[in-house]
């Protein structure tokens, strides 16, 4: 029997991206994710998902014929290694510049870097420095 977990006090469950050219979609997205640590864990012919991102085709059932507009998606890394090492991934695989990685002012040890993926999306990896580090989330299997 295949264990599900649910994970109490996060915000997203999941989220959907339909977007336009699924196959550059999924160079981009399979390298940052490799960056950080978090696999590409089903693909069909109109979509693959990644832990709570699910990114299809127009032509999926579930888009509805519909692309979705501009979003701003920000995945937590593990150190600024990481952050950089997303960076230069993205930048390899189809995304564009929109922030290279840096301390930002949103608080201090807040490192990020930004990047525009094959759609337009502003996808960001950030560390939030030792001091911001909250606590492991509930995690209830059933």
């Amino acid at each position: 029997m295949e264990t599900q977990q649910l994970h109490r006090g996060r915000l997203i469950d999941h989220i959907q991206l339909v977007v336009s050219d699924l196959k550059a979609s999924q160079d981009f997205y399979e390298a940052v994710m490799a960056v950080l640590d978090i696999p590409v864990v089903h693909t069909g012919d109109d979509f693959f998902w990644a832990d709570e991102l699910v990114v299809s085709s127009a032509e999926s059932p579930a888009a509805l014929g519909v692309l979705t507009g501009r979003h701003h998606l920000a995945f937590q890394a593990k150190d600024r290694a990481t952050v950089d090492a997303f960076y230069r991934a993205a930048l390899t695989h189809g995304g564009r510049d929109n922030g290279a990685p840096g301390e930002r002012a949103y608080h201090p040890g807040y490192y990020a870097a930004f990047v525009l993926d094959p759609d337009g999306n502003n996808i960001e990896a950030v560390y939030h420095g030792e001091a911001r580090r909250s606590a492991p989330s509930v995690v209830i299997d059933f």
